[in-house]
């Protein structure tokens, strides 16, 4: 799991981009598409096409990271959505999306996990 802060700057892509992109590809995404520094340390988040897989693109002031996690079962259900072409996201709504839930809904919890009250 990726260790996030509350202050940690998080921007996810609205739209799929193509996962045969490296860190050069994602990074020239970030530039053109996103009109974003991908060296600012801010993190990047990407989907692909089939939403079964996330990358992650981070600059650390030394080199670039690239995380990806490819479900191996099901897809995404839900993708945040933006006026344009990216838009911020909290740490905890990061969490959650890794996890398979919904970012933008109340609780944010993967339906796996969502907790009903007894009584």
């Amino acid at each position: 799991m990726i260790q996030t802060s509350p202050s940690m700057r998080i921007l996810v892509a609205t739209q799929p981009v193509d996962f045969r992109r490296g860190i050069d590809g994602l990074a020239a995404t970030c530039r053109k598409e996103l009109q974003q520094d991908p060296m600012t340390g801010c993190a990047f988040v990407f989907r692909n096409r089939k939403g079964t897989a996330i990358k992650i693109l981070l600059y650390d002031g030394q080199g670039y990271w690239l995380c990806q996690k490819r479900f191996s079962q099901g897809r995404l259900l839900h993708w945040p959505r933006g006026d344009g072409t990216s838009r911020p996201l909290e740490a905890h709504q990061l969490q959650v999306l890794l996890a398979g839930g919904d970012a933008d809904s109340v609780g944010g919890a993967p339906i796996w996990r969502r907790v009903t009250m007894a009584g």
